[in-house]
């Protein structure tokens, strides 16, 4: 594997770490005080409304956590063929889900940062990657 391939698969683990802390914020400490600041949520009857879909989110982020770095110890132990497409895949969704948060409001900008620009190089690195193996 090329060293720029190898970058694009450290920045997918990397956005997967993110989607898995966000799995966490969401699915099991939504209720705590800070999360919920984090959140805007300012109640806890507020918090314990929308419990079930804070959970329900953050397994979507633990998915796609799983895809990245699944796919990305599929690629380092010689599978290329099925973790690219792992790989590629999470982090393309990852990162259509921060610009939809991004889209959202201003307000949203600096989470859609943290939450995209991992998988945005991640792809980057792999796209050029790609483009040197060819």
């Amino acid at each position: 594997m090329s060293i720029v391939l190898g970058i694009s698969c450290v920045f997918a683990v990397l956005a997967g770490l993110v989607h898995v802390y966000i799995f966490f914020l969401e699915s099991i400490a939504w209720t705590n005080p800070r999360v919920r600041a984090v959140f805007g949520i300012s109640t806890d009857a507020e918090a314990q409304a929308t419990r079930s879909l804070a959970f329900n989110q953050g397994f979507y982020n633990l998915f796609l956590a799983i895809g990245a770095v699944l796919g990305t110890v599929l690629v380092a132990t010689g599978s290329g063929t099925t973790g690219w497409p792992l790989v590629v895949f999470s982090a393309a969704c990852m990162l259509g889900a921060a610009v939809i948060l991004a889209g959202t409001g201003r307000k949203y900008l600096r989470s859609a940062l943290v939450q995209g620009t991992f998988p945005l190089v991640a792809l980057l690195f792999a796209f050029i990657g790609s483009m040197l193996v060819a």
